[in-house]
């Protein structure tokens, strides 16, 4: 079976496509009505064999490449990508579920990603320090580490595959990439994008299939000199300790459960207004959505009211409806989640102000739901949701809300709203987070670093972090 809206799927191994055949399969489905996109093939040990074969031989290339041809490819293939945007927001719908305007914000967001690492290939610098030898030289050169292996989740497939691959080739590195299992077709696209700019074939290879199976391998392997991972943290622990025995470095970008401290001062319907978009966008399936609400007591009633309010307003359908503004749960699992960590919230004395429940019996329509009254025992107050729930507490003074939001072994994103800037200077130097957003949530800068702390992480991607994460440092010291 195959929709013929979507695309025909396949391993993507030294610059050649390897279809089914012969291969097991296991089915993409349409997470609006459940039906079946394409049958996707699993890649063999064979194909794994062959594909970092060819990465170690393309990185021995593609790393001699000056940086200003890497540049340009990677330019080229990011102007190709916008070229063929409404293609790639369409798998984007299809795959996630998410509405076409969600879908072209994300593609937007990827562009600016790839552009600026195309960019930033030409500004990898080393330096000279002044040699302790007559007439010698000491040098620090940037050179790339060596093959990747990058795995990326099914929330955000466009922007999490499009800003690993582009930052490795950037800094002359080849790089094997696993996507989620349910959102190939995203990453396959953009790796016809790099094969039509002219990138030399290994140097991108893209595998399909069990993740397990495709990790160890990957992993395990003395080829792979970097790995960068992006998913929950319980995965991400796996995958460090498998690269700990090879010494490999990781780069961890892991789950978070992001505070929102909304202070007495803030202007609420600004508030609300940010934050309802935020918190349901890709039905609320994103690492750094806003999820723990704590509400000064003074305006904590006029918050919850216009917040539920605006959350029951939001129309939920297919993402191809221009009228939607939140598509489906991305898989039968988030159904299950939501359905297990509201009724636990329920049963701890949690009461629902919006939402709730499924809609409908096909697909993964969710309603957008607000929680209040939940006590920190519950479940959804220590495990992160992602899926469309937001939870409201309140607070009296802010140095309670603070303890509260460091409360949880993640750090990831964390948000304050306050006029006041000596509240500002003490929220944004006392939340536990890699990321603090003050009156806003916006960290979409691809010149910035995007990383968390504690168990949600480490290292960045974006920014020259992002790039320095590809590079290994050395010293040549001439006599």
């Amino acid at each position: 079976m195959h929709s013929p809206n979507y695309m025909s799927l396949y391993q993507w191994i030294d610059g050649k496509k390897l279809s089914g055949d012969g291969r097991a399969t296991s089915q993409v489905l349409n997470p609006f009505d459940g039906t079946v996109l394409a049958e996707m093939p699993h890649a063999t040990a064979a194909d794994l064999a062959e594909a970092l074969k060819s990465s170690e031989r393309a990185f021995k290339l593609w790393r001699l490449v000056p940086a200003w041809e890497r540049s340009a490819i990677i330019l080229k293939a990011t102007d190709l990508i916008r070229e063929r945007l409404e293609r790639f927001a369409l798998m984007l719908t299809l795959e996630v579920g998410k509405p076409l305007a969600e879908a072209r914000m994300e593609m937007g967001l990827t562009i600016e990603s790839m552009q600026w690492a195309g960019e930033e290939a030409k500004r990898i610098y080393g330096r000279t320090v002044a040699s302790r030898l007559p007439h010698g030289r000491a040098i620090i050169s940037r050179e790339p580490i060596g093959p990747v292996a990058a795995f990326a989740p099914w929330n955000v497939p466009a922007l999490l595959t499009g800003r690993k691959i582009a930052a490795a080739l950037a800094a002359g590195c080849s790089m094997i990439i696993k996507p989620s299992e349910e959102t190939p077709a995203t990453c396959l696209l953009i790796a016809e994008a790099f094969a039509d700019a002219g990138l030399p074939a290994g140097v991108l290879n893209v595998v399909l299939g069990d993740p397990a199976e495709i990790s160890h391998t990957l992993i395990s392997s003395p080829i792979i000199k970097k790995v960068s991972f992006t998913g929950p943290t319980p995965v991400g622990k796996q995958l460090a300790a498998l690269a700990a025995q090879q010494v490999t470095p990781v780069t961890m970008e892991l789950g978070g459960h992001a505070p929102v401290i909304v202070c007495d001062d803030a202007h609420i319907d600004t508030v609300v207004a940010f934050s309802v978009p935020n918190k349901y966008f890709n039905a609320g399936a994103s690492c750094i959505a806003p999820t723990r609400f704590y509400v000064q007591d003074a305006v904590y009633d006029e918050f919850v009211a216009k917040f539920s309010a605006a959350a029951g307003d939001i129309k939920v359908g297919s993402g191809l409806d221009p009228e939607t503004r939140m598509g489906p749960l991305a898989n039968a699992r988030r159904l299950s989640a939501m359905e297990r960590l509201i009724a636990d919230a329920l049963a701890h004395g949690g009461k629902l102000t919006a939402g709730g429940k499924r809609i409908g019996n096909q697909g993964f329509l969710f309603e957008p739901t607000v929680l209040v009254d939940v006590p920190e025992t519950a479940q959804i107050m220590n495990d992160e949701p992602f899926g469309p729930v937001a939870i409201i507490s309140r607070f009296s003074q802010v140095e309670d809300a603070i303890e509260k939001a460091n409360r949880l072994p993640f750090g990831l994103a964390a948000y304050a709203f306050t006029t006041s800037t000596a509240r500002a200077a003490l929220l944004s130097d006392t939340l536990e987070s890699g990321m603090v957003g003050i009156n806003t949530y916006y960290f979409g800068m691809p010149e910035a670093p995007f990383g968390g702390v504690k168990q949600s992480g480490y290292g960045s991607e974006n920014g020259t972090e992002g790039i320095d994460a590809y590079l290994v440092t050395k010293f040549t010291n001439q006599a």
